[in-house]
């Protein structure tokens, strides 16, 4: 999860990691004093990590998904757009309506982290943020989540809290309740309650951060996606698809989509790490492969795709490699300085303007994975604009300090149409242009609503919610009211 330009990629819960991440950018913390870093290197971050415990319930609810899949097609899906760029805002958000009347809110969209969460009405110690704080006393829908074995409960032992402490000193504490959440007019899917946790304590960069919150597609029982799917409304699956260069916002999908015939698939094994890991074997530049043995990107954590981290880190002896070979294939362009003089970012002059051309300039890349699948990238998915020289592009791909983690961030995923099958245990990729994804789904021959128009613009009005959950109540639009029947 980033959080702001100059914060880091935050997941959740106890076991902590390192990973070197765009102090300058993004993902600007602090270093570890205590990493030995190469000179100019970006320095390396130290990240929490959740791991399910070995007794978890989560077995039974794998089974019960699993059993469920076969009706999987059937099930409606959450059409939602995605907003803000992930280089120049340090996040891509979308907008969720929790409460009855609906209270808007936009929030992180998060693979790493497994809570969704708001600032309470009730904080005193929040930040000040895009939308008002969520007023769980103006919603008839809200319950708080009473104190139970199951969850970590506040001092009188009345109600469920949760606590999330982040590496660069930033937290998030609260309550957990539970509302009615929808996905806003382009879904599918009608508003259902779930669990969210709403802040009393911000600090750090949570607390100085325009958007208003999380949202959490991680692996967990608060996971929004865990909730969805443990309630039969949605397939285990959901998608992410980010806009281009220059162009930001993109569209996201909670449920299962028909996938393009020519879609890549890859293995994501869910025991290797709680992350979403893909089976990278190996890495091409200009059509050769680099030599490397293909257990270098199943070092630690494996490879892993993140949705809140920015660019791409890979291991020193792979980067070393990468580097070499990228570097020779661009001797008709001259090699500048980067943007900030604290880092030796890799950095060109006298490339077109014109993303479209950059193709006629940069090399392409390929992943190959285990089951022999060739993903193909294009300029875009591995450089970013120098911020201070016109023409000028920077590598997007970096050392991970001396961490053997592969981690593959949002520039990876640029215009490419990203499938988290969490139910077959594997990951898909289509290149395709994220402004105009429905209609290119659509002359694929995968469903795309019908109910409302293409999301051409990264626009930062969310469409509020129209639709009532069946069996619950009438779901109403800011400043009507309706009858409670809760």
């Amino acid at each position: 999860m980033a959080l702001t330009p100059s914060s880091i990629q935050l997941t959740t819960f106890f076991f902590f990691f390192f990973f070197q991440l765009d102090a300058a950018t993004v993902h600007g913390v602090s270093a570890d004093s205590t990493n030995t870093l190469l000179d100019g290197a970006r320095p390396a971050m130290v990240l929490p990590l959740f791991l399910s415990p070995s007794n978890s319930s989560k077995t039974l609810s794998n089974l019960h998904r699993h059993l469920q899949g076969s009706n999987a097609s059937k099930r409606p899906y959450a059409r939602m757009g995605l907003y803000d760029d992930l280089l120049l805002n340090g996040y891509y958000t979308t907008r969720l309506w929790i409460g009855t009347p609906p209270q808007k809110f936009a929030v992180i969209v998060d693979t790493g982290s497994t809570i969704t969460y708001v600032p309470c009405s009730s904080c005193e110690q929040c930040g000040k943020h895009q939308d008002p704080k969520f007023q769980p006393e103006l919603s008839v829908s809200y319950q708080p989540v009473k104190c139970n074995i199951d969850c970590t409960c506040d001092d009188e032992n009345v109600q469920c809290v949760y606590d999330r402490q982040y590496a660069e000193m930033s937290a998030s504490s609260g309550v957990l309740g539970e509302d009615i959440i929808s996905f806003g007019n382009q879904s599918e899917l009608a508003p259902q309650r779930a669990v969210f946790g709403c802040e009393n304590l911000e600090t750090g960069d949570i607390y100085s951060q325009h958007a208003d919150g999380i949202m959490g597609l991680g692996r967990g029982d608060l996971s929004i996606v865990d909730q969805l799917v443990e309630k039969g409304v949605i397939s285990d699956s959901f998608s992410l698809c980010y806009g281009g260069m220059d162009i930001g916002g993109g569209a996201m999908v909670l449920g299962g989509i028909s996938p393009p015939s020519d879609m890549v698939f890859t293995d994501s094994d869910p025991v290797r790490s709680p992350y979403y890991n893909i089976d990278l074997k190996e890495i091409h530049v200009a059509g050769k492969r680099l030599p490397l043995n293909p257990s270098v990107f199943d070092g630690r954590h494996g490879t892993v795709l993140d949705s809140g981290t920015t660019y791409a880190y890979l291991p020193e002896t792979a980067f070393a490699a990468f580097k070499d070979a990228f570097m020779k294939e661009l001797n008709a362009l001259k090699q500048i300085r980067g943007p900030d003089p604290n880092y030796n970012d890799i950095c060109f002059s006298g490339a077109p303007s014109d993303v479209s051309q950059l193709s006629n300039t940069f090399p392409p890349i390929d992943m190959v994975f285990g089951n022999g699948k060739l993903l193909s990238l294009s300029p875009e998915n591995y450089l970013f604009r120098h911020s201070k020289v016109r023409g000028a592009y920077c590598l997007g791909v970096f050392q991970n300090g001396h961490d053997p983690t592969t981690l593959l961030g949002g520039i990876i995923a640029r215009n490419t149409l990203v499938m988290y099958d969490r139910e077959n245990s594997k990951m898909g990729f289509w290149k395709t242009n994220c402004s105009e994804l429905w209609e290119r789904l659509h002359r694929t021959g995968a469903p795309a609503p019908s109910s409302s128009a293409s999301n051409r613009t990264n626009s930062t009005i969310g469409m509020p919610p129209t639709l009532a959950p069946s069996n619950q109540l009438q779901y109403i639009l800011p400043g009507q009211y309706a009858e409670s029947h809760f």
